[in-house]
């Protein structure tokens, strides 16, 4: 008797006909999807949850009647599931996509500008891989950081930071669910924290205003990496969409080269370029951290940082939203310490100050 898989439901919300047809036909690709149903805005929407009880939704961010986003918190409220947004590529856009993520979307989708049956072709095995992922993601209710204004003087630097935490960096990687994993990890930095290096898989465009949101609900100082930025306490420097960020070393100081070429373990920017990077450049004197997210990026990065001696740390599987990326560092042999979410910041801050200067 052949063994039938269950396969993944899933329901597209989209106010675009074209878009509907476009994403279901490219779904309709993988034998372990099918597309239980459509919808062309939220209320068609909800009527359709509760007939087709999908497993993953994707949904549009724009639409009449209700917006992707007041449709989104409603439903992590009364019927919590995987969403997968789709998003323009815009200022707004990017915006939306990161509130978005914030309230519990697992992963977005960035819409082609210009010819969009081509472009979503284009986009085919990112469509079906992110909607895979999300549908064996967990969904948690999350406690969202109160946003509140931030001013120069909450951001001063102590001059004894120079001194005591100049050669420490804390590299950290991440995917699927990673942005606000990262974030409830930097919000629990004081000011004074060892300078901090992170890649998050997100397109061009995404990553300014990302830093931006880290920088006004954290003490440390975030921003998008430029090309000779150094890497300094109290500051954290978020890799720019497709560039690839490494860390390099003058002196007892240590920068950022911020650059482009080709992809590497499928992504650009890199976990694994940041973290061999820290391997060669940071040696010891640094403290790799891998969150949530799908895939292999990192794993072999991870390895050559403990190899050299750096604290390595992996987020535990219960309070991932996707242990893809932790698993397979783990199975390396290159994680030191595998902790839930809430006590990486006080291990990763503990690892850091310890005496380990060269």
């Amino acid at each position: 008797m052949q063994n039938q898989m269950k396969k993944i439901k899933v329901l597209v919300v989209d106010d675009s006909a074209l878009m509907r047809q476009l994403i279901s036909e490219i779904l309709g690709q993988d034998r372990g999807i099918e597309i239980v149903g459509t919808a062309k805005d939220p209320f068609d929407a909800r009527e359709k949850i509760l007939a087709l009880n999908p497993d993953v939704l994707t949904l549009d961010v724009e639409m009449p009647r209700m917006d992707g986003l007041s449709f989104l918190e409603k439903l992590m409220a009364g019927r919590p599931m995987p969403v997968v947004m789709l998003s323009s590529l815009t200022e707004k856009g990017c915006q939306t996509t990161m509130r978005a993520l914030e309230i519990g979307a697992v992963d977005f989708i960035t819409k082609p500008k210009l010819d969009v049956v081509n472009g979503m072709d284009e986009l085919c095995s990112e469509i079906i891989e992110k909607v895979k992922h999300a549908a064996g993601a967990k969904i948690q209710m999350r406690r969202l950081t109160t946003e509140r204004p931030v001013y120069a003087s909450d951001k001063e630097i102590h001059s004894n930071a120079l001194i005591t935490s100049t050669h420490k960096v804390i590299a950290i990687g991440g995917s699927t669910g990673g942005t606000e994993a990262l974030l409830e990890v930097l919000a629990s930095f004081p000011p004074d924290a060892p300078g901090v290096v992170a890649v998050i898989h997100m397109p061009e465009g995404f990553t300014k205003s990302y830093a931006q949101r880290l920088d006004r609900h954290c003490q440390i100082r975030v921003k998008e990496a430029e090309d000779g930025d150094r890497i300094l306490p109290g500051h954290a420097l978020i890799a720019a969409g497709n560039f690839h960020m490494e860390a390099c070393r003058s002196g007892a100081s240590y920068g950022v080269r911020v650059f482009s070429a080709p992809p590497v373990s499928r992504h650009r920017p890199s976990v694994d370029v940041l973290f061999n990077s820290c391997a060669k450049h940071i040696g010891r004197n640094g403290v790799g951290v891998i969150l949530t997210g799908m895939g292999n990026d990192g794993a072999a990065g991870m390895l050559a940082m403990h190899e050299q001696g750096a604290t390595t740390i992996a987020q535990d599987e219960a309070s991932c939203v996707v242990f893809g990326m932790p698993k397979e560092a783990i199975a390396t042999g290159g994680v030191d310490e595998i902790l839930p979410l809430p006590r990486i910041a006080p291990r990763a801050l503990s690892a850091a100050r310890c005496e380990t200067l060269v």
